[in-house]
């Protein structure tokens, strides 16, 4: 885009760039989302910026209105397998907070001075600066939703001191901490201390197809860490977190409606607010830029009556990407219903009881380490998939394969077909839905072979799905209700597969 073509969103109020550039107006001194309901400015008095950290570089606050620091996230960055592209999911999931920024040039694998370069280059901030919005939100948030102490939001958020934190919130929001906190009076149901509750909303780009969402979520729930209540329309999705500071239960709700999703966060630490969120974001895919999917799908022959059909599907993601490991090697072969029932026994044999039970809600899903040296006798399952379900949890435990947001997607897949019984299918899940792939077609998937057939395609059609093949599959599953089943082994022994395995 140029700024001519960006300067027409604006002027049209485009939703779908929300989050991809951000407006600076110069008169007024602030920085709005493209939707901005305000009197559109003129074009000699607006730049544009890649990203809310180089708009607040430029002196700019955020618009108090259409408040640009809640926008869902950039799509780009979750089809993206670069280095920017991995830089930003991993400061999103709060890396620079916990680790600083060495921590996550140690991570890229590249220096620190080569990260900042890069990031500098096109989001026209580093990633202190990027980091630095984050928190403000995050505190924002706090200040909006809770009655915490100020001081405690600000340790809460990421801040290193409560100087640092009074500067960033002025110089975000032009107000000091307890002025902001004033212009929206603390509901009721905000908590009074950590461990009560924080109410927010998740933000998203429509068309979102939250029915199917909540139904694909629903049918996986494993018994002890997640659980779907109420009925369609109005249903809400309860899960434990395994967090870095401590535990978490997460609770969003089916019927938020105008762009996001309701949801409330009980945390033993309110540090992890930020990386709670973004697990949550990853896993119901709520960055997606359903328009530019529709766009490429939506002209094929063979899938486009599907994409019109179910408009703003998504591709659910994963809380937890060392959880969804496990359980794509659970789910080798057998039903939904059975790898649901496995991962219940798995988690009541091996997983970390919460201190006091949270509804239906007992367990934190079991940790790799805890696995790899675990008998496993408790699952009905061949001894074949037993061994490679050690591995694959030993591998996560050393560091052999990464699954972190930031991770090489393509290192990551290689490094999980080098261990015996991960086969194809298996490495394709887990990108899929762990490492929140949106180009991701398994080989010999039942459900997308049944899919093709009825929509008259052949699996060459897939090649020109690229870079959403992750939808097209899902729009294939759902074509036919036929929940992902990996292809049968085959009847000779391999290093990959379990021939044991009916």
């Amino acid at each position: 885009m140029d700024d001519d073509t960006r300067y027409e969103a604006v002027r049209s109020r485009d939703e779908r760039f929300d989050g991809v550039f951000f407006t600076g107006v110069l008169t007024t001194g602030i920085y709005c989302r493209p939707s901005c309901p305000a009197v559109t400015p003129l074009r000699r008095n607006v730049r544009f910026f890649p990203s809310a950290a180089a708009a607040q570089r430029a002196g700019l606050r955020a618009c108090r209105r259409c408040r640009p620091d809640a926008v869902p996230g950039s799509a780009e960055w979750n089809a993206r397998a670069d280095v920017v592209g991995r830089a930003m999911r991993m400061i999103a999931d709060g890396v620079v907070d916990r680790e600083g920024v060495e921590g996550l040039a140690r991570r890229l694998g590249y220096s620190v001075r080569q990260v900042r370069r890069q990031l500098t280059a096109e989001l026209g901030a580093g990633p202190v600066a990027l980091a630095r919005v984050q928190r403000a939100h995050t505190a924002r948030v706090l200040l909006q939703t809770t009655a915490l102490p100020v001081t405690r939001i600000a340790f809460a958020s990421g801040f290193a001191s409560v100087r640092q934190f009074n500067d960033t919130v002025r110089e975000t929001y032009a107000c000091t901490p307890r002025e902001l906190r004033a212009r929206t009076r603390v509901r009721p149901e905000a908590v009074p201390a950590e461990g009560g509750g924080v109410a927010l909303r998740l933000a998203h780009r429509e068309p979102y197809d939250a029915a199917g969402v909540f139904a694909f979520l629903a049918a996986r729930a494993v018994p002890g860490v997640e659980e779907v209540t109420g009925e369609p329309g109005g249903r809400v999705y309860r899960r434990t977190l395994a967090l870095p500071h401590g535990h978490g239960v997460a609770e969003v709700r089916e019927d938020g409606g105008g762009g996001w999703l309701p949801c409330r966060l009980h945390l033993a630490d309110l540090r992890d607010l930020t990386t709670a969120v973004q697990r949550m974001r990853r896993l119901f895919d709520l960055d997606a830029d359903p328009r530019a999917v529709t766009d490429r799908l939506g002209g094929d022959p063979h899938l486009g009556p599907l994409v019109r059909g179910r408009p703003g599907l998504r591709s659910p993601g994963a809380a937890d990407p060392h959880e969804q490991a496990v359980r794509a090697v659970l789910g080798q072969q057998v039903t939904v219903g059975a790898a649901r029932a496995l991962a219940g026994t798995l988690t009541a044999a091996y997983g970390k009881p919460l201190p006091a039970p949270d509804g239906a809600l007992t367990h934190l899903f079991p940790e790799p380490a805890t696995l790899a040296e675990a008998p496993l006798d408790e699952l009905r399952m061949p001894d074949a998939r037993r061994r490679a379900l050690r591995t694959l949890a030993a591998a996560l435990a050393d560091g052999t394969v990464v699954l972190d947001p930031g991770a090489d997607r393509d290192e990551a897949e290689q490094a999980l077909l080098a261990l015996r019984g991960i086969g194809p299918w298996t490495a394709g899940y887990i990108r899929m839905r762990a490492l929140g792939d949106p180009d991701v077609f398994p080989p010999g998937d039942a459900g997308a072979r049944h899919g093709l057939e009825r929509i008259g395609a052949g699996t060459e059609h897939a090649e020109g799905w690229r870079p959403w093949r992750s939808y097209a599959l899902h729009h294939l599953w759902s074509a036919v209700a036929c929940p992902p089943h990996p292809p049968r082994a085959p009847r000779t022994p391999s290093r990959h597969t379990t021939p044991e395995t009916p």
